[in-house]
């Protein structure tokens, strides 16, 4: 799913990295009844920078994420985005009854969708799959086409939430891979929302910690990629983010 916020002003901005940023938020709120859940959220990601971001069950990070894409009205505080977003969920949320193709064309506004979307499946693997219908697939083959819908568009600011969560061990390493080759090519900014502490570690160029429904601590990971888990930078950093979500080394990961 991909959309443009609307009423959204375009910000020339830089962010902290110096490079132009894709989003700027201010003192954002958010409130379900009496439950604040977000309560004054400051974030910039600059245009091609990887953030993943952590937090406990129900501390407010697909809250932020559907703030950005522009699915739910926050409460209160300022949210711009320079460009379109698109989103990838947990579940790939593939349309049943259309084949695999015509999900990744769905809404596209160009002269050939068609050819657009064959590029986009031959981006991420299924190119022989283009035909097949959404329940044929596995896991890993339909959030590579959840993936080839979004990023279809070309946008500007790519979310993901969880996509990583429901699949095996060996298919999520194989997605990761697939994730940070398509963001080296296309080089969108992209926020992950994730449980998984070595996920983000191996992931992103920054991590963030959202509790109290605030950012509560930022960590950069300034590592070449591929990463590997046993670095002693990422020891040590794995060890501060655990911290952060209350978890002790010897408990394992968030």
């Amino acid at each position: 799913m991909a959309q443009g916020l609307p009423g959204v002003t375009a910000e020339a901005e830089r962010a902290d990295t110096g490079r132009p940023r894709v989003v700027r938020v201010r003192g954002l709120t958010k409130r379900f009844g009496e439950r604040t859940v977000l309560d004054g959220v400051d974030l910039d990601i600059a245009r091609g920078e990887f953030v993943a971001l952590l937090g406990r069950s129900g501390s407010g990070k697909s809250t932020l994420l559907r703030a950005l894409a522009g699915l739910d009205d926050a409460t209160g505080g300022e949210l711009s985005v320079d460009g379109t977003v698109a989103v990838a969920f947990q579940e790939p949320r593939l349309v049943p009854w259309k084949r695999v193709r015509a999900n990744v064309a769905l809404g596209l506004r160009v002269p050939d969708p068609r050819a657009a979307a064959d590029k986009a499946l031959a981006e991420v693997g299924l190119t022989e799959r283009g035909g097949a219908w959404p329940l044929t697939l596995s896991g890993g083959e339909a959030q590579r086409a959840s993936l080839a819908r979004a990023l279809v568009r070309e946008p500007d600011l790519l979310l993901l939430d969880e996509p990583f969560s429901a699949l095996d061990a060996l298919t999520r390493i194989t997605m990761h891979r697939l994730v940070l080759d398509l963001w080296e090519r296309h080089r969108p900014g992209i926020l992950l929302v994730t449980h998984d502490v070595d996920e983000a570690l191996l992931l992103a160029d920054r991590v963030l910690v959202l509790d109290g429904g605030r950012i509560a601590h930022e960590s950069r990971v300034d590592l070449d990629r591929p990463r590997h888990r046993d670095h002693p930078d990422l020891t040590a950093l794995r060890a501060a983010l655990l911290a952060q979500l209350g978890v002790t080394t010897d408990e394992g990961t968030a």
